[in-house]
């Protein structure tokens, strides 16, 4: 299919970044120093990315490419409220846990196919639930469903810490090590730390 598309000069670019913020597709992103394009399927074509670039590296331009997927749900799961899950649910069986502080969806922008894909999700909030009930729950559900692993994206607030917590002293009170990743996402929707 043709039709409009960023197009990269990575002569030009210098590395700043600024397109990927700017880019509300989550379509380009930083290799070897340079901006690239993630994959045709993510860029919509609308060239947000344009006026953030100093060098004047990025332009549109109109060309055979795979079709703008947008952004696609990755949920495989319902409810996701830690809340409202029961931890007996057939779902969580050798699951790959997503367990998410509820504002990390909303701040960074590609957070179903970055995080969501592939994973069962619980949210919650730290700052406004209990966070024993939370230690609670999260035991249980450790405990009783054999996860393959554990990813906890926070936010890079302090309030934050407290479902990281949760999480860690749940495995501790099961007795259960589940390979485990942190992520931590800024305020201005960038992942900042990554560890596993």
């Amino acid at each position: 299919m043709k039709r409009k598309i960023v197009n990269i000069d990575r002569e030009k670019c210098d590395g700043c970044g600024l397109c990927v913020n700017a880019c509300h597709e989550g379509a380009i992103e930083l290799v070897g120093g340079k901006a690239r394009l993630k994959g045709d399927e993510y860029c919509d074509g609308l060239g947000d990315c344009l006026p953030e670039c100093p060098r004047g590296a990025i332009d549109i331009i109109e060309r055979e490419s795979r079709n703008y997927k947008g952004n696609v749900s990755e949920l495989g799961q319902w409810p996701v409220q830690l809340k409202l899950v029961n931890p007996r649910a057939p779902y969580l069986k050798n699951a790959e846990l997503l367990i998410a502080a509820d504002c990390t969806s909303y701040a960074y922008g590609n957070f179903h196919r970055d995080f969501i894909k592939g994973h069962i999700v619980l949210i919650g909030c730290p700052k406004l639930d209990d966070i024993d009930y939370y230690e609670e729950k999260f035991t249980d559900i450790i405990k009783n469903n054999n996860l393959k692993s554990i990813t906890v994206v926070r936010m890079e607030v302090p309030c934050c810490g407290g479902i990281v917590n949760a999480v860690k002293n749940s495995m501790l009170n099961s007795g259960m090590m589940v390979p485990y990743r942190e992520v931590v996402i800024s305020i201005e929707g960038n992942i900042i730390e990554d560890k596993n």
